[in-house]
């Protein structure tokens, strides 16, 4: 049985591997140059097994096994599955294991393999257990690659040279990135975005939440996942989400506030403090790994172009501080001024970051470069930036004798800074 369901799935990577292949912003060099066993972590769909096929492409041969399938991981003989793939393959020198957080006791497994030679890459799409895992029994000895559905750099990479590409062109796409999100298939494919996002919504609530943890309270966990992609860029206490779920336990929202962040659909920002305490206790800001999902599954009564463009920038500063970059945070004053991020990196704080989609509006305008004056000088950061829909300049701004330049920048070149790939 084992050997027919490798072979299966064998008959079908070939056939993957026939489909076009996206560049990813990874260097593909460091990720081969070492014995270490390589981790692509990231959402479902996003890509990890096309990136690690196309990338162990270039070493020639390799054995695949996607523990995505409930008849491979009831084996209770790992060997089995080992000595298949080296019969299938040809004692092949690199192992790739897809979704492997489903095979119980996996990360001893990977531990025994790569001790006896192989050379392995292993994807998975649970923050938690992947990293939980491999610290006690790989620590120092795997490379971890965060992947998320395809960032605006790769979205203009599908069919185009983005180089290629006139201003308006690429403000173009833009607007369809801001709505239908970066998650591959549906754009490689041509399928409809909204059937494909709301399917895989689901199904990763049912199939990584609710089987995996037990969860009895199921209603509660859809609708608490309905309201967060339905209330994106916008804060929240476990209080208030345990009155709109109807759900006693505020404990109980916590714990699947953290499964649905751990299977990479939402992502919380804490807000700013110097004292812990209360950064934990303060109100916390949410923000969905795909605009795709709020089109798809939020529930929407008007404009909601500001928020996408938030949602975007708050995707790729997470991206960014799972690749070891700068923290993120937002912060508030007292008298309620608020600064969309604040990055930090060790002590310091780097840069504060307002997002404001239309700056037209005098008063909205005021309101955004008032409250970076004001946690400039809280903050002590003169590294401020307002991202915004056209304007690209810099201006020095005055506020009750507080002054800051301001650097403005157009979402699609934020967006698209370093985003070069090797």
């Amino acid at each position: 049985m084992i050997r027919d369901i490798l072979l299966l799935q064998k008959r079908e990577l070939e056939k993957r591997g026939r489909e076009k292949f996206v560049e990813r912003n990874i260097d593909f060099n460091r990720f081969l140059a070492n014995d270490l066993v390589k981790v692509i972590i990231g959402p479902r769909r996003a890509g990890k097994s096309f990136l690690g096929f196309n990338i162990l492409n270039k070493t020639g041969n390799f054995g695949y096994a996607n523990f995505d399938d409930e008849k491979l991981i009831e084996t209770k003989d790992y060997d089995e599955i080992v000595s298949t793939l080296n019969s299938l393959y040809n004692n092949p020198k690199y192992l790739f294991f897809d979704e492997i957080q489903n095979l119980a006791r996996w990360e001893l497994f990977i531990n025994r393999l790569q001790r006896q030679g192989f050379n392995m890459v292993i994807t998975g799409s649970n923050s938690n257990l992947l990293s939980s895992e491999l610290s006690p029994h790989l620590t120092g000895r795997h490379l971890l690659v965060n992947i998320f559905p395809f960032s605006f750099a790769e979205f203009l990479r599908l069919e185009n040279d983005p180089a290629q590409l006139t201003t308006q062109e690429i403000k173009n796409k833009l607007l369809e990135y801001l709505t239908y999100g970066g998650y591959p298939e549906p754009w490689t494919k041509k399928i409809d975005h909204r059937e494909y996002l709301s399917t895989l919504f689901n199904s990763i609530i049912y199939k990584d939440i609710v089987r995996r943890f037990n969860i009895r309270l199921i209603p509660t966990i859809e609708n608490l996942a309905v309201y967060l992609v339905s209330n994106t860029a916008r804060e929240f206490s476990y209080n208030t989400l345990s009155r709109i779920t109807r759900c006693r336990s505020v404990h109980t929202i916590e714990k699947y506030l953290n499964y649905l962040e751990e299977s990479f659909i939402f992502f919380r920002v804490h807000k700013f403090s110097s004292k812990l305490q209360e950064q934990v206790s303060s109100n916390k800001k949410i923000y969905c790994i795909d605009n795709g999902f709020i089109h798809a599954k939020g529930f929407k009564t008007g404009n909601d172009t500001g928020c996408l463009y938030e949602n975007a920038v708050a995707v790729k500063l997470k991206k960014n501080e799972l690749d070891g970059g700068a923290r993120v945070y937002y912060w508030k004053h007292p008298l309620q001024q608020e600064v969309d991020f604040v990055l930090k990196e060790g002590t310091e704080i780097t840069r504060l970051i307002q997002v404001c989609y239309n700056l037209n509006d005098i008063k909205t305008r005021e309101r955004e470069e008032k409250s970076l004056i004001k946690a400039s000088q809280e903050l002590k950061c003169d590294n401020l930036l307002i991202i915004n829909e056209d304007y690209e300049g810099e201006e020095e701004k005055q506020w009750f004798g507080a002054s800051g330049k301001i650097k403005y920048l157009p979402l699609w070149k934020y967006l698209l800074e370093d985003s070069v790939h090797d």
